[in-house]
């Protein structure tokens, strides 16, 4: 037995059952959008952190932003209907990236421009 959040019992293999039963695409889709809220934050464009906080950290949103766009870009082909919405909010991000940075990178240097081709 293992502790879930809440601090409810569960079996021993009930987690690993239950992941086993998750369609990939939600998986993948869950985990850009974690990538996504977490690099949003580190630019500050969340409504709970302000600019000049220090959860601000643009080489820490640099790393999230590129691996963002790894794993859209090597699983776009599995996506199917979400890999639009999910491409849009790489952009974005990648653009406000770029509005951020005292020194912005040139074209195709970005946060997972290598991946993506350059943001304008």
């Amino acid at each position: 037995m293992s502790n879930a959040p809440g601090g409810q019992d569960i079996p021993s293999g009930a987690a690993e059952r239950d992941l086993a039963e998750i369609p990939s695409v939600e998986v993948i889709s869950r985990a850009a959008v974690m990538l996504m809220s977490s690099a949003a934050e580190r630019l500050g464009l969340s409504a709970e952190v302000p600019a000049e906080s220090p959860s601000r950290d643009l080489d820490e949103a640099r790393r999230l932003i590129t691996a963002l766009a790894g794993l859209i870009t090597s699983s776009a082909e599995y996506l199917g209907l979400h890999a639009g919405p999910l491409r849009d909010g790489l952009q974005s991000l990648q653009r406000s990236f770029r509005e951020e940075s005292a020194v912005p990178d040139e074209p195709g240097q970005g946060p997972g421009e290598r991946y993506t081709g350059p943001v304008w």
